[in-house]
C-alpha cells in the first residue's frame, strides 16, 4: 500500500478494542492511521469484559489461526507487558478432573496440548494437584504454567499510547454511519455524539469493530452468509456472566486459574474459577446465545446464582450461596451459531478492505500477531 496525499489517512482503523489498538498501533509505524471508535474510549466491549486470561493454546484445532495467533502471541504479550508497564502475572492454570471416570478426556485434552506445541504443559499427580489448590477436588490434572492474566484495560491503554506516539488519530464518540468504495479506496461516514458528520478519505479500511463488523461489511455490499469469493461475515452475539466468590473464608483460597474439563453437552469450556491482579475469585463465563440484533446488556445478572453455585461447588465443594455476587458480564462475537461447530476467527482482505470476524477468546492473547498479519496483507 502506499500513501495518497488526497486521502485524509493511509488507513482508517474503526474499533478501539485490543486487537483494533494493536493494529493501529502496528500500522502507525510506516503508515497515516485513523481510529474510529463509537465508544467515549477505547476497550468498552469485549476488551474491558472478560476473563483477563493470557492463554496458552490448549484447545484450540491444530493449525488454526487461534491456535497459530495464541502460541504466538502468548510470549509476546508477556514480553510487551514488561516492556510497557502493563499489569500481568504468569499464575499457570490447572485443567482438573473431578471424578475418575474423566481420566480419559484429561487425556484427550493433553493429547490435544501436545499437537498444538504448548509449552511446558504436563500432567501432575494428586498430590502435586493438592498441594497447589487445597480446596479443589480433582481427581487427576493438568498445569499449563504459562497460562497468565493481564490488566485488559491497561494493555489497551499501551496501545492506544503506543499508536498515538507514532502519530496515529483518534477519534472516539464516531460511530460509522457509511461505508463506500471510490477509485482508489474508501469513503467513510461517521457521526459523533452530538450528531455531527465526518466525512474521511482512505486508501485502506481495517474492520476491528467487533460486534459492528457485520454492519460495516453490509455497507460494502457484501453478503453476510457469504458466497462468490466472500467468506461467511455473519456473526453470533453470545453472553458471559460471572459471579465473584466474595467470602470472606475464600480469599486468597486460589491461587491459580482452575478449569474443568470441558464438557460436550456444553458450548465453552465450562464455568471456572479465575483471579484478578488483587487475587480476588471469580466463577465464570457461562454461555448463553443472545439475540444478534439485541443491544448488549452489561448489568450484573442474579438471576443465574443456582446454575454457578453448581457449577462452583464441582470446583470448591465448600461454596454456599452467600458466598457469591453478580459480577460483569461480556458477550463474544462468534462466526459459529447454536449448535455448531466452533469457528475459528476470521481474517479475509480484499482489495484494500481488511474484515475481521468472530475475535472471541483467544483474541487478547493473539492481538499483536494478528497486527502483524492484518499489516502484511496492506
Amino acid at each position: 500500500m502506499t500513501s495518497n496525499a488526497a486521502r485524509d489517512a493511509d488507513v482508517v482503523v474503526v474499533g478501539a478494542g485490543a486487537v483494533g489498538l494493536a493494529i493501529a498501533a502496528q500500522l502507525a509505524r510506516t503508515h497515516s492511521v485513523v481510529v474510529l471508535e463509537r465508544h467515549e474510549s477505547y476497550a468498552r466491549e469485549t476488551t474491558s469484559h472478560n476473563s483477563g486470561v493470557i492463554h496458552a493454546g490448549i484447545y484450540y484445532r491444530t493449525g488454526s489461526l487461534k491456535h497459530r495467533l495464541c502460541i504466538e502471541g502468548n510470549p509476546m504479550l508477556y514480553e510487551w507487558c514488561e516492556a510497557h508497564g502493563v499489569g500481568h502475572r504468569r499464575v499457570g492454570k490447572l485443567i482438573v478432573a473431578l471424578d475418575g471416570d474423566e481420566s480419559g478426556a484429561l487425556d484427550a485434552v493433553l493429547a490435544q496440548a501436545q499437537a498444538n506445541e504448548v509449552v511446558g504443559i504436563h500432567p501432575i499427580t494428586l498430590e502435586a494437584a493438592r498441594d497447589l489448590e487445597p480446596h479443589v477436588p480433582a481427581t487427576a490434572a493438568l498445569y499449563s504454567p504459562n497460562t497468565g492474566i493481564v490488566d485488559q484495560v491497561g494493555y489497551a491503554r499501551s496501545l492506544e499510547s503506543a499508536a498515538r506516539e507514532a502519530g496515529a488519530l483518534f477519534a472516539y464518540h464516531h460511530e460509522v454511519t457509511g461505508v463506500a468504495r471510490d477509485l482508489d479506496g474508501f469513503v467513510i461516514e461517521a457521526r459523533d455524539a452530538d450528531g455531527h458528520a465526518t466525512t474521511l478519505r482512505t486508501s485502506a479500511l481495517v474492520n476491528s469493530a467487533g460486534h459492528g463488523a457485520p454492519a460495516i461489511a453490509t455497507a460494502l455490499g457484501y453478503p453476510l452468509d457469504g458466497g462468490e469469493g466472500v467468506p461467511m461475515l455473519r456473526q453470533h452475539v453470545n453472553r458471559g456472566a460471572y459471579f465473584d466468590v466474595v467470602g470472606a473464608r475464600f480469599a486468597r483460597a486460589v491461587s491459580h486459574l482452575v478449569y474443568p474439563l470441558p464438557r460436550p453437552q456444553l458450548e465453552g469450556l465450562g464455568v471456572h474459577l479465575t483471579l484478578d491482579l488483587d487475587g480476588a475469585l471469580r466463577l465464570g463465563p457461562d454461555t448463553a446465545w443472545w439475540g444478534d440484533d439485541a443491544a448488549l446488556d452489561y448489568r450484573s445478572d442474579a438471576t443465574r446464582q443456582a446454575e454457578f453455585l453448581a457449577a462452583g461447588r464441582r470446583l470448591l465443594p465448600e461454596l454456599e450461596a452467600e458466598d457469591l455476587a453478580p459480577g460483569q458480564v461480556g458477550y463474544r462475537p462468534k462466526l459459529s451459531g447454536p449448535g455448531e461447530p466452533e469457528a475459528d476467527f476470521l481474517l479475509w482482505h480484499d482489495r484494500g478492505y481488511v474484515h475481521l470476524g468472530g475475535i472471541e477468546s483467544p483474541g487478547l492473547t493473539a492481538s499483536l500477531p494478528l497486527a502483524r498479519q492484518v499489516a502484511a496483507l496492506l
